[in-house]
């Protein structure tokens, strides 16, 4: 966020409003973070249905796909 940044290095920014753009700034990596994180866990588990041979082959499609979807 540009304007959270320049806030922060603005010096007619007051310091409540520098604390609560460092507030905002951190909020938004930790949900980039978290869904970065989701997505790899998704992904590692489908990639084990696909090679697992106790996986249905309508599951390991299912799988496939959800891949797909998760790299576009």
């Amino acid at each position: 966020m540009p304007s959270s940044e320049a806030a922060i290095n603005n010096p007619n920014v007051s310091e409540e409003a520098k604390e609560h753009s460092r507030q905002v700034l951190n909020d938004m990596e930790s949900k980039v973070d978290s869904t970065e994180a989701k997505q790899g866990f998704q992904a590692q588990g489908h990639k084990a249905a696909i090679n697992n041979p106790n996986v249905s082959e309508e599951a390991k499609q299912n799988s496939k796909k959800a891949l797909d979807d998760l790299s576009a």
